[in-house]
């Protein structure tokens, strides 16, 4: 999906945004790559929103129109790998997610790029929280009493997930393995909306699933929301205690979108571009939009933070992979 480039008109603003975008004009300055996660791959989905809302703020700040692209497949690598491929020069970023950069690098068995040797982070824009949920017909309504009927009747519950080895899957082996080694058959489907369909159906015992899915039908009654993710509680649905406050301890799942550049790109560029995403995280309408888009915003995500935390990432998720066994050639 691509947006108009602007004109080629001289800018003559003398700002930070001038001067990026005097050496590429033909392309309409920067660009954004937004390689989305398994089940949100499409125009219009979670990734694709966050880009548009960043990169017209961003846009606006530095003086340029922001190219929205989406490059599907592969859980996001495709599109990770063209950025990492690309000139260094600072005007093709990606959106990477918690598949490109801490999931993917684990679950498949040969990856075209080296999530931290291929990337420069510019900054992390915000997680996804995402929550366990029951059908409503379980005796259960909270972690405690859910983790003892599994264990009073093992092998009779399931779980579905938007995919093998997609975060959502991630996310129940984290709790089986957590809550002692639970018995629970995974269903992976082909997305998150048919696995949320048939947890309102009853097919299905439980789901995790980000709140922008599940959120509405708690809400409404048609499922059961037992535990929150994250460490800390959800800004949509704070009445509902985290997985850790009931006693899971060190339990946390969510999904997050970061933005990067190639490696080499030059320091200059990336100091702009962080100086920019700070100023736009600050602003209460971009806040508001991404919120609204499901996204609890990160403000302070430095460079070298975002680093940081992409390899906290990855290393929490590589024994998790493991064990589950999923693998993708």
């Amino acid at each position: 999906m691509h947006e108009q480039s602007p004109s080629t008109d001289q800018d003559d603003s003398g700002g930070p945004g001038a001067r990026i975008c005097q050496r590429r004009r033909e392309r309409g300055c920067l660009s954004i790559e937004a390689g989305a996660h398994r089940g949100l791959l499409c125009g219009g989905g979670p990734t694709d929103a966050v880009a548009r809302i960043l990169g017209a703020k961003l846009g606006a700040l530095l003086g340029q129109q922001f190219l929205v692209e989406n490059k599907t497949g592969a859980g996001g690598n495709i599109g990770a790998d063209l950025v990492a491929k690309a000139v260094p020069d600072g005007y093709t970023l990606l959106m990477a997610t918690v598949s490109t950069h801490a999931i993917n690098p684990g679950l498949y068995k040969k990856m075209p790029y080296d999530p931290i040797q291929d990337f420069a982070p510019v900054g992390e824009i915000g997680v996804t929280p995402i929550m366990l949920a029951v059908h409503p017909s379980l005796p259960a309504a909270d972690v405690k009493s859910l983790v003892a009927l599994i264990r009073q009747r093992p092998g009779n519950f399931t779980y579905g997930s938007s995919g093998l080895g997609s975060i959502l899957h991630l996310c129940g082996e984290e709790f089986k393995e957590l809550a002692g080694g639970l018995n629970i058959a995974h269903v992976p489907y082909r997305g998150s909306a048919p696995m949320m369909s048939d947890l309102v159906g009853g097919q299905i015992s439980m789901a995790f699933d980000a709140t922008p899915t599940a959120l509405p039908q708690a809400r409404a009654g048609a499922i059961r929301a037992i535990g929150a993710g994250m460490a800390t509680r959800m800004r949509a649905m704070p009445e509902l205690p985290t997985m850790q406050e009931q006693g899971l301890a060190g339990f946390e799942c969510y999904t997050w979108t970061a933005l990067l550049a190639p490696a080499r790109a030059p320091q200059p560029i990336i100091d702009v571009l962080s100086e920019a995403m700070a100023k736009a995280l600050a602003d209460p309408i971009v806040l508001d939009r991404l919120q609204e888009a499901g996204i609890d915003p990160t403000p302070g995500m430095t460079p070298a933070k975002t680093a940081e935390f992409i390899k906290a990432e990855l290393a929490k998720w590589a024994p998790i992979i493991r064990a589950s066994g999923a693998q993708i050639e």
